[in-house]
């Protein structure tokens, strides 16, 4: 028997409606909470199905945030403070006051900056392979910084694909998903593309993932929400994997810089992952079923 029900819900946020993805728990846990989960840069809701699958009894609201997914047709500049205001809206949605927030990769800057700007909404912070500073070179421009920290997602961006199947033989052919092609994984890359002339194209436009990879790195939401992240309330937890976009190492926070990170961060707790990479850590079946007890255990504290 399936552990949840699967729906979407469209929430108006400035600029239109926002994408929400609802595993309702068939079994609902007395006392569960709802979590609310962040997805990344070029990613969807689609991304956390493996995860759900893993917490029977909790309910989870996953939107597609502004410019990717179903919500790629917002109006409006993206950035940390419009994804943060959008959550707001999604949250007052559901009725929900304050929950645990799970971002992964950009999400989990997202989920940072949520935390800042609007505290009295989020209980906890799970970050995974994201939401700490990544190890980026100084002085550089809007898209050599894009190509150093994302590669050949920009360049993916840019490309145009006959069809479905084209699209699938792209990621079936990449080194992030060699041990760990599945169902979940195709229904989750078919659903990232829309029209493009007189082919497809994935629903995040190489614009949109400049300006929200741009507002990270050099923005004042994001520094402003880092600053301030020692200060807030609720318990953080940092989950960091091996390997990065292409599986390979390091991953996104090499051993050293990670490091310095966590030394001026007291209240962050740290959990590495083995045998993970950046999209696996969520997109996969043995990925989710490693987070699951940490999850667990962020989801029963009080």
């Amino acid at each position: 028997m399936k552990s949840h029900s699967y729906r979407t819900v469209d929430v108006p946020v400035s600029g239109g409606l926002l994408r929400v993805g609802v595993w309702d728990p068939v079994s609902p846990a007395e006392g569960a909470p709802t979590v609310l989960a962040i997805h990344g840069v070029t990613a969807s809701h689609l991304a956390w199905p493996f995860v759900v699958g893993e917490l029977p009894g909790v309910r989870i609201i996953a939107p597609d945030l502004r410019g990717r997914g179903a919500s790629n047709t917002v109006d409006g500049p993206a950035g940390m403070h419009a994804h943060a205001a959008d959550l707001v809206a999604v949250l007052d949605n559901f009725g929900e006051r304050s929950v645990p927030v799970f971002g992964h990769s950009m999400g989990a800057f997202v989920a940072v900056t949520l935390a800042h700007l609007a505290p009295e909404r989020v209980s906890r912070l799970v970050l995974i392979d994201g939401g700490l500073p990544l190890d980026t070179p100084a002085g550089v421009s809007a898209e050599a910084l894009v190509q150093a920290i994302l590669g050949p997602t920009a360049d993916r961006l840019s490309r145009r694909f006959a069809d479905v199947p084209a699209y699938l033989d792209f990621w079936r052919a990449h080194p992030a998903f060699a041990r760990d092609w599945s169902g979940e994984l195709e229904a989750y890359f078919a659903y990232d593309l829309v029209p493009a002339g007189d082919g497809l194209r994935p629903a995040t436009s190489l614009a949109t993932t400049t300006d929200d990879t741009v507002d990270m790195n050099t923005g004042s939401t994001l520094a402003d929400a880092l600053a301030a992240l020692p200060a807030f309330s609720g318990p953080v937890e940092l989950i960091t994997v091996p390997r990065g976009l292409l599986d390979e190492p390091p991953g996104l926070y090499p051993p050293a810089h990670l490091a310095t990170l966590l030394s001026a961060l007291p209240n962050v707790r740290h959990v590495e992952l083995e045998d993970l990479n950046h999209y696996t850590v969520v997109m996969s079946e043995r990925g989710a079923r490693a987070l699951a007890p940490i999850l667990h255990g962020e989801l029963s504290a009080r």
